[in-house]
């Protein structure tokens, strides 16, 4: 059973089935309190030493300084000022001066805030729809508990009430419900077996979250040997998402630090339902943050031929510590397993788009991370009210071409969420995604965040190709929009996967990695090589127009304009 309260890398984890708080008194006594209070003046020698030195001379040391700053606002949500003092003088010295104080106060309720808070609760059997109404109700509770806290704290020294009163997330910024679950486990993985499944996800948006890096390195490559030989989870530090990914079911397994890649699945990837995983084996699992003693990172992925499962593994160290090696592995296995089954995995994008004129294509636009598939659907979006009566977002990342049982190829999406770049959004669009994502590093450089786009029935439905074109983001082009007659020379353009890198990895310059895609195709090259030729002979006979789409998005000053250009020409040529 989880503990009943943890504070780690910045992160809180609050057990509401060990300890529940329902009023004001059971917060400031909680063992909860007393750790956030620990850890908020030692924050505060380190950062603000003015106040910190203001009250230290007058409590001797930390430990006194924090249980008597507990005591205080105990009181103070009982008694006015006056009263407090004649229950003990000794609290005196916090309001020498008043405006320290509730300064202190404002330092205490601002350093909780900045916490990433999550609350659990860990049934022993599936909930029901009642005991998901009773978990919102409750952290609507702890939300208003802690407003309360801290107004009447602020109230009680100021003497007067305040005028305004901001409904900010005071209390958790989401939620887990844990459901203990059989599934068919093999013996190789007894020791997952422990692990509770996500069965419900409470986010209160926006979720703000800073992680130790804010980009991706390197590719994922096949292991010999099982990483997960011998491993045991221990259920107080591991949580498990069970995920559709695309037709596929993952088990993915990620260590409480990394609660926050953990949460950004529910806005990528459709959270599965119980009866699609009990007794039964996932096609995928992936444990994320294994503490395995090497302080280097290790991430690779090994084919169970045995049992049929496909693995993942990234070790316990700072370096992982980005949404990207959770999203990417994902794929990488989603698409080798695809590859087993036939089907042809596609780095890029797919939107299903009416036109006003009446006219319909389906497009699909292909390139690797910072070539402009996201932005020019991102160019579609912001050129909706002019051209557009519908628009379907099939896949923003990843999806594969699959032969229909009438031989006609369809494309699918993995995804039903974006994880984008903010400087890439408009930023309307980006302001009114507020109440919705899940924001990592706001104020650095790639900056991004996640987001719902589109449901599950919607990707998993598959749409014919009639576009199928690669972004090249380093050509400026008066056409921006070209097609290959010759199905060689095309075949040649997309499997060199040429684009100059934009920052969203470590890699700098004009940059190749075989089809695009170092998910998958890279590391079976042979193998999607004869895909690759099966499907774009298929994508011939089916007369589908492939080219290219110039995005321009690596030129200098053309990042906004590029994809907009070639978003209009395209939409011209739908309505000839």
């Amino acid at each position: 059973m989880l503990q009943e309260f943890t504070l780690n890398r910045g992160r809180a984890i609050i057990n509401f089935s060990l300890k529940y708080c329902d009023n004001r008194q059971k917060i400031l006594s909680s063992y909860a309190f007393k750790k956030v209070v620990e850890a908020f003046i030692q924050r505060l020698k380190k950062d603000n030493q003015i106040i910190y030195n203001f009250f230290i001379k007058e409590f001797d040391n930390d430990e006194y300084l924090g249980s008597s700053l507990i005591e205080v606002i105990k009181l103070m949500t009982v008694c006015d000022m006056n009263e407090l003092l004649e229950v003990n003088n000794k609290f005196a010295p916090f309001f020498k001066d008043r405006e320290v104080f509730i300064e202190l106060t404002e330092l205490l309720y601002n350093y909780w805030r900045r916490l990433e808070r999550v609350t659990i609760v860990h049934n022993t059997r599936v909930g029901h729809g009642l005991q998901n109404v009773r978990f919102i109700q409750a952290n609507q509770l702890l939300n208003e508990l802690i407003l309360s806290i801290y107004r009447r704290t602020e109230e009680t020294v100021m003497g007067y009430s305040h005028s305004v009163y901001r409904e900010t997330i005071a209390g958790a910024n989401a939620g887990l419900m844990l459901n203990d679950i059989q599934w068919n486990c093999p013996i190789e993985y007894q020791g997952l077996s422990s692990i509770p499944f996500i069965g419900t996800v409470v986010i209160n948006p926006p979720y703000i979250t800073y992680t130790k890096m804010n980009t991706r390195s390197g590719i994922f490559e096949e292991s010999q040997s099982n990483p997960l030989s011998n491993v045991i989870l221990n259920e107080d530090d591991w949580f498990l998402y069970p995920a559709k990914v695309g037709n596929l079911m993952a088990f993915v397994y990620y260590h409480k630090d990394f609660m926050c890649h953990g949460l950004g699945l529910a806005n990528l990837f459709e959270l599965a339902k119980e009866n699609e995983y009990v007794g039964k084996k996932p096609d995928l699992i992936y444990v994320f943050g294994y503490p395995d003693g090497h302080e280097e990172k290790r991430t690779f992925y090994y084919k169970d031929k045995k049992n049929d499962i496909l693995i993942g593994y990234a070790n316990y160290c700072d370096e992982i510590d980005y949404f990207g090696y959770m999203k990417k592995m994902l794929l990488t296995l989603h698409n080798i397993k695809q590859m087993e089954r036939g089907n042809l995995p596609i780095h890029g994008a797919m939107v299903n788009i009416v036109l006003k004129s009446g006219k319909e294509a389906n497009i699909v636009i292909m390139g690797d991370s910072g070539a402009g598939k996201s932005e020019s659907l991102e160019a579609f979006r912001t050129l909706n009210e002019k051209y557009i009566r519908h628009m379907r977002i099939i896949f923003d990342d990843m999806g594969y071409l699959e032969f229909d049982p009438n031989g006609i190829v369809k494309g699918y999406g993995t995804e039903i969420g974006a994880f984008v770049r903010t400087d890439d959004l408009d930023p309307t669009y980006a302001f009114e995604q507020l109440d919705r994502g899940i924001y990592s590093n706001p104020d650095r450089i790639n900056a991004r965040v996640t987001i719902p786009v589109a449901t599950y029935n919607t990707i998993s439905k598959g749409y014919t190709v009639d576009y199928m074109l690669y972004a090249n983001n380093y050509d400026e082009s008066d056409t921006k929009i070209s097609f290959f007659d010759d199905m060689t020379e095309a075949i040649k353009i997309f499997e060199d996967g040429a684009r100059k890198a934009k920052g969203t990895t470590s890699e700098k310059g004009l940059v190749k990695s075989y089809f695009a895609n170092p998910f998958g195709p890279v590391q079976e090259k042979e193998r999607a090589e004869g895909l690759v030729r099966k499907y774009f002979k298929a994508l011939y006979d089916e007369k589908v127009k492939v080219g290219q789409i110039h995005t321009s998005l690596a030129i200098d000053g053309r990042t906004k304009e590029g994809p907009r250009e070639a978003a209009e020409e395209l939409f011209s040529m739908i309505n000839e």
